[in-house]
């Protein structure tokens, strides 16, 4: 491949990329000064000597935070390969080099590791295999001149990368690159992604995944942030866009070219797949998995047999640039990792529990020494003697007296956690002694908010630069001092990538239909889906081919086959997939049954309607305060958020501020799965509002989540004057009082708490925005208490299981509603095990979890036996330290031991549901949950969502008791628990619990009934729609419009091949209300699909038609044979004499409100049948001469 080609150009950066540019080697000019130091220069340009023969190795002594200068420094004059504990590590330490790097910042990268033991039946992420496959090939294939195959200088590694054996040859399968103009057939493209076992999906949502639709790749390769869409023309790759999987539109400039990396280690060769067929039967539990192998289908879990199936394995060391320096940060932390990660190994392989999240019990896996880990001692050895420098850095102090000890004359900053009396002395001190002092965050806001910090206390002499560096320095030979955000305020925020700028999209919405599911039919009633089918009616020129769902209704005579109706795909907007009992009665077609259950729905709903507009009305008359709009330092704030935002998120927030700038005050809900970012929302409306000298009250549900709240909150508003108090029973008497009294004269400015704010005492002296976060949570006495504080406040709730208690939820329209329904990015869904509780296994997930640096939820529901299950829990694993939490603690031990806990100083938290809601730990990854048989199906969905919120995937165990007998129920939720575990399948759970409890106790006796008997979706669009009827008396309801013509209008299978793309297409078309609606769509398609075909207008046409019909209150517009019904139309007499006087043969029937009107569509002598368009066009002017005619009879 030319190399033209191979160096695609800097377009190809992703935004976050050029943003964090600015922060590389943006600290230069201090290591610049640090060469001062003459031990730091003497080991940058190789001037010390190694120890003796027995240890050739250096021995560095070297705080954390400029041990990154000396490796970027060391690197001008060797690669540099570092070895450090974790993958966390690795992870920060790569911005951190790039911060001091001079150099194509490209050229520092990590080589992660399987977050997966090499035994289990379960793959690495495709994003870890990417990067491995990516770093593999450029250390073994570099090309000096290529961006993207440019050789590495610096490589950061975990050291389980190090230990971890390799497929031989791994780094020479050779790269799949798709580049702007290069000719590659379609199908060889589709090959080459199936060889790098990317699976073929319909609709690419996930990393790994491609589709092919006409001319059109998408696919979502692993390293990048969102998927590419390649365009072909004939042979050649016309464009590559990136695009949102969210709402599948493209953005963006197009970009050069992309690198496919593989997502497998194992590639699926003949020889692979030829060893696979024959050791079918051999292994035990494997045939599944061989099979599979064997016909080339990669599978969840093949990694675990790659001792059996490839016959040479190398470790990563023998792929190290030759000739490089071998840094092992902290030796003795690398020797624990190594040694926990030893033991988890076995303890996986002794219990037979590592296909415990596949669900088969199996027996032991295969044991293949090659697989196992390789000895940490040897590795180093083997690098020492073969040509590489090998350099260990400790943090203990160095003896120089020794041959090869090298101890750097630098120390880490003081702690000052944020007092400004102790950083006045440090800094203050180090100025008057003439070091250079810098002060480095990563965000803009929060290197701004440290700078005003410190100049509020005295210290002015010093300079900031925007950097990754994590931790500071002070480095005495060369008097220069670095100091980062964590040295100072004893926390960091990431720097936020740049934020694409998004457009309101609608995002995609999938009918799922199978063959069985039942769905509502507004005029029809209840039925049962069939299938999609497409129709040819008429023929020779005449032929016209339409697409219908096929619904099944009860037959309407006894013991007769069950009715078929067939729907026209322009109709699909009255159809909704059914959401009520469990097995619904279907309705006969045409029968009186399904009328009278709407109408006494319908009657129900209006009075539910009526008390909602008495309550909007009230509010719509009430008159809010208007906040103005952002100032600059909201944006300072919004800046130092850590993650990127998700769409959702940006259009909520978005639409929050809207709200709260208009004078009438709003009312909000947000519904959003755990862990989706709700809490941000909060803060930023919270100092939205106390930018105007507005007070907030946040109420929670538990007194837990104050302190998470206000520990959230402080956090964020660190530096900024916001006063903010908690009240809830941690807090004595005294400080309550004083937050009171501070409400009342308006000190304080933001209050969390819980039911207590409620109290009559509690005085707000200008309250302007009341946040109510696990709504659900909350009893009607509660929101009543609300109702008549709030009819004039800005009210914003956030929750996470929408279950619809009161319908008085948003869906009416009443109050607006968000949902968050995007995952963060790199989130991962939660690994759930349902199984019977065994100590081996608790021991083992335990320690898998210790083994990463994270930490355990252990949920053991009784008060009782608690302190009983710590004993036991902490005889099987001695090593962890064991906290316990109940409700019935006193508040100062409680919270003493969720903070230990916040600041992992405990590794197990046993407590009792305390943590179900709100609880936000990213660093505790696995859920331990004793006798889960007794919890309800959203408790179960809310305590998975305590873990998974970082980046690591995230494991959720929920045993039974084995000797003791389950019922029914606990059976179905546990199986809805371990099959709903997609990111954001909190609506899903809802809906089952639905199903699970009936609908009845949830809503109200009255309303269950009527849900069950015309399903929630058209319940909720009967109240809505009656809200309406309230608001605006006047309004009619818009008719259902059929068009019948002999037209061609389906789309075809070659242009969307799948049923389920095509059925959104057609629910798109069919709720199309304006021509803006339609060019959207058009455009859509064109992006998504390639040009719509000519058949595509007819579409368009019929579309408007419809509308047109619509407005002239027209409900059918059928060709039957040589003529055309057109009924519900009542013209005046003039307009009935000209339509006979321009359609010779037109009847009206008064009777039934129709016309018949004779047609030219088949043709007559001399002229053969019309085109599609000109039946069209024939009848939009048909319409025309009705609508004239009509208004000016008026």
């Amino acid at each position: 491949m030319p190399d033209d080609k191979a160096r695609h150009s800097k377009a190809n950066r992703s935004a976050e990329e050029t943003y964090n540019e600015l922060m590389n080697g943006s600290l230069l000019s201090l290591r610049q000064r640090l060469l001062e130091d003459q031990a730091f220069a003497g080991l940058v340009e190789g001037r010390v000597d190694a120890g003796e023969d027995a240890d050739p190795s250096i021995l560095v002594g070297a705080p954390n935070g400029i041990r990154p200068a000396l490796a970027a420094a060391s690197a001008d004059r060797k690669p540099v390969v570092i070895v450090v504990p974790s993958g966390r590590e690795a992870e920060d330490l790569v911005g951190d080099l790039r911060s001091w790097y001079d150099g194509d910042p490209n050229e520092v990268a990590q080589l992660m590791a399987w977050e997966t033991l090499p035994h289990e039946r379960l793959s690495p992420r495709a994003d870890t295999v990417a990067n491995r496959m990516e770093t593999f090939y450029r250390l073994c294939h570099p090309q000096s001149d290529s961006e993207m195959f440019g050789p590495i200088r610096i490589l950061v590694m975990p050291v389980r990368s190090l230990i971890q054996p390799v497929v031989a040859g791994i780094g020479d399968v050779k790269p799949l690159v798709f580049a702007q103009g290069e000719e590659i057939a379609l199908e060889d493209a589709v090959q080459g992604l199936v060889r790098n076992s990317y699976t073929r999906v319909d609709l690419v949502m996930d990393r790994g995944e491609f589709a092919v639709r006409g001319g059109i790749i998408d696919v979502f390769v692993p390293t990048e942030p969102h998927p590419v869409r390649i365009e072909f023309f004939g042979d050649e790759i016309d464009t590559i866009r990136r695009f949102h999987s969210s709402d599948q539109r493209t953005y963006g400039e197009p970009i050069r070219s992309v690198w496919a990396t593989p997502c497998r280690e194992l590639q699926l060769t003949e020889g692979i797949r030829e060893r696979a067929q024959s050791l079918i039967g051999q292994i035990p539990n494997a045939d599944d998995l061989l099979e599979s192998i064997a016909n080339a289908i990669p599978q969840e879990g093949m990694e675990s047999l790659i001792p059996a199936l490839v016959d040479d394995l190398e470790p990563v060391s023998s792929m190290l640039p030759k000739d490089s320096i071998v840094m092992l940060f902290d030796p003795e932390r690398l020797r624990r990792a190594v040694d926990d990660l030893m033991k988890t190994a076995n303890e996986f392989l002794a219990t037979s529990w590592h296909v415990a999240a596949s669900g088969h019990g199996a027996g032991a896996p295969i044991s293949f020494e090659s697989a196992n880990f390789l000895d940490l001692d040897e590795m180093v050895g083997q690098l020492t003697y073969s040509n590489h420098e090998l350099w260990k850095v400790s943090g203990f102090t160095v003896d120089q007296s020794l041959p090869g000890h090298v101890q750097i004359d630098a120390v880490a900053p003081q702690d000052l956690h944020g007092s400004g009396e102790k950083a006045e002395d440090h800094l203050g001190e180090l100025i008057r002694n003439d070091y250079a002092v810098v002060i480095t965050a990563a965000a803009q806001g929060t290197l701004s908010r440290l700078k005003r910090m410190l100049n509020e206390i005295g210290v002015v002499h010093f300079d900031t630069i925007r950097s990754q560096a994590q931790d500071g320095f002070i480095d005495h030979a060369s008097k220069t001092a670095l100091l980062t955000e964590r040295d100072l305020t004893g926390r960091t925020s990431v720097a936020a990538g740049v934020k694409t700028a998004r457009k309101r999209r609608k995002s995609i919405d999938l009918m799922e239909l199978k063959p069985g599911d039942f769905v509502v039919h507004e005029q029809h009633g209840i039925g049962r889906f069939i299938e999609m089918r497409q129709r040819t009616t008429g023929s020779g020129k005449n032929q016209a081919t339409r697409e219908y769902l096929v619904i099944e209704y009860a037959p309407s005579k006894r013991n007769a086959p069950p009715d078929k109706l067939f729907i026209p795909t322009d109709q699909l907007d009255q159809v909704s997939k059914y959401i009520g009992a469990e097995i619904p009665k279907l309705n006969k077609l045409g029968g009186s049954d399904w009328a009278q259950t709407k109408a006494k729905a319908k009657k129900h709903v209006h009075e539910i309607a009526q008390n909602l507009i008495r309550l909007y009305s009230a509010r719509q008359r009430a008159k809010g305060f208007a906040f103005s709009k952002d100032t600059p330092w909201q944006k300072e704030l919004e800046d130092a958020f850590p993650y990127q935002e998700t769409a959702d998120q940006l259009t909520t927030i978005d639409d929050v501020k809207v709200d709260m700038e208009k004078p009438i005050p709003m009312d909000r809900l947000i519904c959003g799965d755990v862990g989706f970012g709700k809490t941000e929302i909060a803060i930023r409306a919270a100092f939205k509002a106390v930018q105007d000298s507005k007070q907030v009250a946040v109420l929670v549900p538990t007194t837990l989540l104050v302190q998470q709240h206000l520990q959230t909150f402080t956090e964020r508003f660190e530096g900024f004057p916001v006063n903010i108090r908690a009240m809830s029973r941690f807090q004595s008497t005294k400080e309550i009082n004083e937050t009171i009294k501070g409400l009342t004269d308006g000190t304080v400015d933001v209050v969390i708490g819980t039911h207590k704010l409620l109290s009559p005492k509690i005085k707000f002296k200008d309250l302007g925005l009341v946040i109510i976060d696990e709504e659900q949570r909350f009893g009607v006495e509660a929101k009543e208490t609300l109702k008549a504080v709030r009819t004039n406040v800005d009210v914003l709730s956030l929750s996470a299981t929408p279950i619809p208690r009161t319908l008085e939820m948003a869906v009416t329209g009443i109050r607006e509603m968000s949902t968050l329904a995007t995952p963060p990015e790199d989130r991962l869904p939660v690994l759930t095990y349902v199984g019977a509780y065994e100590d081996a296994q608790a021991t083992a997930a335990i320690r898998r979890e210790l083994l990463r640096g994270g930490q355990v939820f252990y949920i053991h529901n009784r008060v009782e036996g608690i302190e009983e299950k710590a004993k036991r829990l902490q005889d099987l694993v001695p090593e962890a330290r064991i906290g316990i939490a109940h409700g019935k603690m006193g508040r100062k031990q409680l919270d003493q031991i969720i903070r230990d806990f916040w600041h992992r100083d405990i590794d197990v938290l046993l407590c009792t549901t305390i943590v179900e809601t709100g609880l936000d730990i990213s660093n505790a990854n696995t859920l331990i949950v004793d006798r889960a048989d007794r919890f309800g199906l959203s408790q179960l969905h809310q305590l998975r969502g305590r873990v998974g919120r970082g980046r690591d995937r995230a494991y959720a165990y929920f045993l039974y008791d084995p000797s003791k007998p389950m019922t029914e129920q606990s059976h179905e939720r546990l199986v809805t628990i371990a099959q709903n575990t997609a990111l954001g399948s909190g609506f899903d759970v809802a809906m089952k619990d639905l199903e699970l409890r009936g609908t009845g106790n949830l809503l109200g006796d009255e309303q269950s009934g009527h849900i069950e008997g015309v399903g929630f979706d058209l319940y909720v669009r009967m109240v809505s729609e009656a809200i309406e009827d309230y608001k605006d008396p006047e309004r009619t309801e818009p008719v259902a419009v059929t068009i019948d013509l002999p037209i061609e209008a389906s789309i075809p299978v070659d242009y969307i091949g799948s049923d389920k793309l095509r059925l959104e297409v057609y629910r798109k078309l069919a709720g199309a209300r304006s021509e803006k609606d339609l060019n959207e769509l058009r455009d859509e398609l064109t992006d998504r699909y390639g040009k719509p075909p000519k058949v595509f207008e007819s579409l368009f046409d019929v579309a408007r038609l419809r509308e047109k019909a619509r407005a002239l209150g027209i409900s059918e517009i059928i060709g039957q044979g040589r003529k055309l019904r057109i009924s519900k139309i009542d013209p005046a007499e003039s307009v009935q004499l000209r339509i006979s006087r321009i359609y010779p043969g037109a009847q009206y029937r008064p009777m039934l409100n129709a016309y018949t009107i004779p047609t030219p569509f088949e043709g007559s002598m001399g002229s053969g049948p019309m085109e599609s368009d000109e039946v069209l066009r024939w009848t939009e002017q048909l319409l025309d001469d009705l609508a004239w005619s009509a208004k000016s009879v008026k």
